[in-house]
């Protein structure tokens, strides 16, 4: 057993990266904010598994995959443009870039679309990576490609009609073997994961965009494009770094979508955890029209110091936590 920790070459420049967030932050008049990590409610995206807690009287919660339910909250209830570094949980989340628990930035701007949100992210990552000069720095301007071009493109699909028969015969040709009952969002998720991210320039920052309604439940409808939502997710070579939404604020649209994924979880024998009815209550009193976004530090961290396993940036990985 080794009681060192992990990460004592990116100690400094994670306290570097911080103060930087929060300078940029100060500097566009965006407020931060705390909220609870425990809660009595969890999202039901099949995609994001919560820990659970428990204390020895009985009373049980889950640990926050994301901030995003109560930051939701506050915004409802007028705290205007706010942002959170926030430790955050996923259960079966572990691997090289992967910690059960890590850092997220989250932040949301009143009166943004997404267009306008991805515009700021790369302000922001570009003012991070010019904190130090020995940092690495992403490469001329980002691209951003829509989601369903991109999978017509690279593998012949359409993410809105194809079959899971269909996406797995796809995986195949593209040497990519996986066992397992996934569904067609599921192989979607594998596709873009391990066969079109691995695609994306090293070097380069790529926005994909307009994600089919199936996997954006807080994402307001795209009015570009019939059965997309307005969501984006940001890379750096072929590492997700961020994933944003110009946000939904029809609270009836939202309850049909969370029956969906509990209908979801339950055909794949997936855990069904409590629903969070704060949040739900906190959509019907109204949400206003913002767009927010979840960036990744730990793996900012790995693109800025050219780290490869995300054990390289966190002290205290699981497993020796």
């Amino acid at each position: 057993m080794n009681w060192r920790p992990c990460a004592g070459t990116s100690r400094k420049p994670r306290a570097r990266v911080n103060a930087a967030i929060r300078r940029f932050f100060a500097r566009r008049g965006v407020l931060e904010v705390e909220t609870p990590v425990l809660s009595g409610g969890a999202p039901l995206d099949p995609g994001v598994e919560s820990w659970c807690a428990s204390a020895p009287g009985g009373a049980s919660g889950y640990l926050q995959t994301s901030p995003e339910y109560p930051m939701k909250r506050l915004l409802a209830d007028g705290s205007g443009d706010i942002y959170q570094i926030a430790r955050v949980f996923r259960g079966e989340e572990r691997g090289r870039r992967h910690n059960p628990e890590f850092t997220l930035l989250e932040w949301y701007r009143q009166g943004y679309d997404d267009g306008r949100l991805m515009d700021e992210v790369l302000d922001l990552v570009q003012a991070v990576a010019a904190e130090d000069r020995a940092w690495a720095r992403p490469v001329g301007t980002a691209t951003r490609v829509a989601y369903a071009e991109l999978f017509r493109g690279e593998l012949g699909l359409d993410p809105l009609t194809c079959s899971a028969v269909q996406c797995a015969r796809a995986a195949h040709e593209a040497g990519l073997e996986l066992t397992g009952n996934l569904d067609r969002d599921g192989w979607l998720d594998a596709l873009m994961a391990l066969v079109l991210a691995p695609r994306f320039p090293r070097d380069r920052l790529t926005f994909i965009v307009d994600y089919p309604e199936s996997q954006a439940i807080l994402a307001r409808s795209n009015p570009r494009a019939v059965g997309y939502a307005s969501r984006f997710e940001l890379y750096w070579g072929d590492l997700e770094l961020a994933n944003g939404f110009h946000e939904l604020t029809d609270p009836a649209v939202f309850l049909k979508r969370r029956e969906a994924d509990r209908a979801r979880r339950e055909r794949q024998e997936q855990p069904i955890p409590e629903a969070d009815e704060y949040f739900a209550q906190a959509m019907q009193s109204g949400l206003p029209d913002c767009s927010g976004v979840a960036l990744g530090i730990d793996r900012l961290l790995m693109r800025l110091l050219d780290v490869d396993d995300i054990t390289g940036v966190i002290d205290f990985p699981w497993g020796r936590a």
